[in-house]
């Protein structure tokens, strides 16, 4: 396989594994509580990733472990839970367009309180973004205070990511990313497993009705697995190998793999929202245009 064909093939798998992880949650909710599934989800990344973990404690000097745990948390755990959460009321497509701000919270925080400079266009592309938002909305007709409020769990948790972007680009610079994401994991097992025990999770039926609990169980493993530590490194792999503009642009295959896996299971969506989408796409274009 040629380069170039490898890039794109570690492009492909990259969008449609994270594509596909707003409808893995929608499986693991099936028999489990929503914060199980998030739990579950960070354990499983988090062991997955351990030996590495092990590595990069040598490689990341002391003064910096508290930030690295501190990303960890913004960039993952507090995430996985707003997500998961927010699809007990709304739809894993409408999660998977919400997803697609994400840039644009990371341009807007890096200029409010990073010093960030922006030019023109990608304040065009912030408002752009965001009229693609209040479109989303009012789209739908009749708005329900919870459609609002667990909608803006997503809103919420990519505003995480955004933080946790430029939180990394500015003061664990000089660290590998492999090293920032697998120690990060390693310190997010504590946490997990104490939800899990807090939760009940360890004291439930093992033999429901035709599976599910196992279903559930194997669908939120899988999601940590592929979704979170799979990802991780194959992210970073063509991070390396076709530069970061290239990479990022795995934004815009998200939601339309999203998008996709919600009509196969029965979710409904409208033309009207995949025009949202486009909108909102196209603010992430102008975002990202001069990276």
């Amino acid at each position: 396989m040629s380069p170039k064909l490898l890039n794109w093939f570690l492009f492909a798998a990259l969008a449609l594994i994270w594509g596909s992880s707003f409808i893995l949650m929608k499986a693991g909710m099936e028999a489990l509580s929503a914060y199980q599934v998030a739990a579950i989800r960070m354990l499983s990344g988090g062991l997955i990733l351990l030996p590495m973990a092990l590595k990069s404690f040598r490689e990341i000097p002391r003064e910096k472990i508290g930030l690295v745990v501190l990303s960890g948390f913004l960039g993952s755990f507090f995430p996985a839970f707003f997500f998961c959460i927010a699809e007990t009321k709304i739809d894993s497509s409408l999660a998977g367009i919400l997803n697609a701000l994400t840039p644009m919270f990371t341009i807007s925080i890096g200029a409010l309180f990073f010093q960030l400079q922006i030019n023109a266009a990608k304040i065009a592309g912030v408002v752009l973004g965001f009229i693609g938002l209040c479109l989303l909305f009012l789209v739908r007709g009749k708005l329900e205070l919870s459609y609002l409020s667990y909608s803006s769990l997503v809103i919420l948790a990519t505003l995480c990511y955004g933080i946790n972007v430029n939180m990394v680009a500015r003061y664990l610079k000089g660290i590998g990313s492999v090293s920032i994401a697998s120690f990060a994991f390693a310190c997010l097992i504590p946490p997990s497993l104490a939800v899990l025990w807090k939760t009940g999770y360890f004291e439930m039926d093992r033999i429901p009705d035709s599976g599910t609990w196992w279903m559930a169980t194997g669908s939120a493993v899988v999601l940590g697995v592929m979704g979170t530590a799979l990802a991780s490194i194959i992210f970073y792999m063509l991070v390396k190998r076709a530069g970061t503009l290239f990479a990022s642009l795995v934004t815009y295959g998200i939601p339309f793999v999203a998008i996709g896996w919600g009509l196969l299971f029965g979710e409904s969506i409208t033309l009207a929202q995949v025009g949202c989408l486009l909108i909102i796409l196209a603010g992430v274009y102008l975002v990202n245009r001069n990276k």
